[in-house]
Formats: structure tokens, C-alpha cells, sequence
């Protein structure tokens, strides 16, 4: 998933960035000012937006009222050091989904952050299942059918985005723009061989099994990929 940062403390930011990165393995693209940001979430797709609410340029406040006046439904977790109930109030009607007082601790963030992208995909819970899978988003392990399957990564984190769109096709492009941040030089060859890999290790799951394995992630010749059609369902618990 891709995470814009909005924060323009420097080690603040570098310190939330590194543990959206380190923890739960988002790709995080910082912005150091309001109007950077703004311009950052509308030419770039995003699962989520941290955002502090006192920011230059422009503030955090209207960097959220823009976003919502767009149409934008991208999930929103804003920081603020304002803690009355009036400032809180004014947040969530412009459109915020959820805030952090300062100071927080990161394993709050975190939490809040995933469930937030969990609800703005549809899902209720951390535990996803589909196609005999089941991905288990806090702690990033995934079973085939009861057999665990050790993924890179990269392999969880497409795996997790195919999951939360089980009848989507999904672009090699959409998927490079929702697992690396814009400092990483895209090649669409290194989603072709992921998902080769990823394939390959979902199939020796069941290696033991009768049969050949029903394929998990279908190849849509030059639109993408998608969860297999005639087992996909939506994540459940």
C-alpha cells in the first residue's frame, strides 16, 4: 500500500516514514508543506494520507477540505496538537476519517493506518480470505487452503492488494503506483516476475494435494492481473 505523509518536521517525519515502512512495509511518499501535498494527492494514487494539521504554504485544514471538495475518498489520518473538542469537530466534518493527538505513539499510528486502509477497501477486519486463501494483514502471513506460505514482501504486499479487489483487473501500472513511492524507478518487468514468483509459491502450497492446483492470480493478457473469477469472493473474517 501507498502512503502519502504530509509533515513538515523533518524528524518527525522521517521517523513516521520509517515505521510505516519498517512495520507494516508501505511504500510512504513525504511532503514537507500543505500545497506540496495537495498537489502530491492529485497526480498520485494513494491508500492513505497522514496529515498534520499545522503545516506552511497551506494548512492542513484546507489541504483536506480541497481533497474532499475533488471527490477524493482516499482515507485520512490527521495529526494535530489541537486537541478541543471544537477543532476535533470541525476535522471530521471537512471530511477526516480519523486524528492523532500529538504527541502519539507509532504503534498507534500503525494500527489506526492499517484499519483505515482495511476500511477504505471494503474490509471490516484484518483477517482476509479468497480463492482458499487467507491473509492475515497484522501480521502478514498468508495460508493456502491451511498450508503457510513464506512470501517476500513484495510478494505479501501484491498479493494483499490483488485480495482487497477480488474481481478487479489490476494494471502492472496501477500496482506500481500503490507498492513503491515516486523515488523508485518503475519497471514493469519486476511486477511480471513477482507475481511469477508469488504464483509458483502458492502453487507448491499444495504440492501434497490431488490434482493440479486451481490458478490463484489470472494473467489478463494486456490489461493485467486479477484473483481467479470463478473462486474470487469479497474478504471476509
Amino acid at each position: 500500500m501507498r502512503v502519502l505523509l504530509v509533515e513538515d518536521e523533518v524528524r518527525l517525519a522521517d521517523n513516521l516514514a520509517a515505521a510505516l515502512r519498517d512495520g507494516p512495509g508501505f511504500a510512504v511518499d513525504w511532503s514537507e508543506d500543505g500545497q506540496a501535498g495537495d498537489l502530491c494527492a492529485q497526480n498520485l494514487c494513494y491508500d492513505l494520507i497522514v496529515l498534520d494539521l499545522m503545516l506552511p504554504k497551506m494548512d492542513g485544514l484546507t489541504v483536506l477540505r480541497r481533497l474532499r471538495a475533488r471527490r477524493d475518498q482516499t482515507p485520512v489520518l490527521v495529526l494535530t496538537a489541537k486537541e478541543g473538542k471544537d477543532s476535533i469537530i470541525q476535522l471530521l466534518n471537512a471530511g477526516a476519517d480519523d486524528y492523532l493527538a500529538k504527541p502519539f505513539d507509532l504503534g498507534e499510528l500503525i494500527a489506526r493506518s492499517k484499519a483505515l486502509i482495511r476500511r477504505g477497501k471494503g474490509a471490516a477486519v484484518p483477517v482476509l480470505k479468497a480463492c482458499g486463501l487467507e491473509l492475515n494483514t497484522l501480521e502478514q502471513t498468508v495460508h493456502r487452503d491451511g498450508q503457510f506460505v513464506d512470501l517476500s514482501p513484495t510478494e505479501y504486499r501484491i498479493l494483499e492488494y490483488l485480495i482487497h479487489r477480488p474481481r478487479a483487473i489490476v494494471s502492472k501500472r496501477e500496482l506500481l503506483e500503490h507498492l513503491y513511492d515516486y523515488n523508485w524507478e518503475r519497471h514493469s518487468n519486476v511486477i511480471e516476475a513477482h507475481v511469477s514468483n508469488l504464483r509458483r509459491k502458492l502453487d507448491l502450497a499444495l504440492a501434497g494435494s490431488e490434482g493440479i492446483p486451481a490458478e490463484v492470480i489470472e494473467t489478463m493478457r494486456g490489461r493485467g492481473y486479477r484473483l481467479a473469477l470463478d473462486s474470487a469472493q469479497e474478504p471476509v473474517a
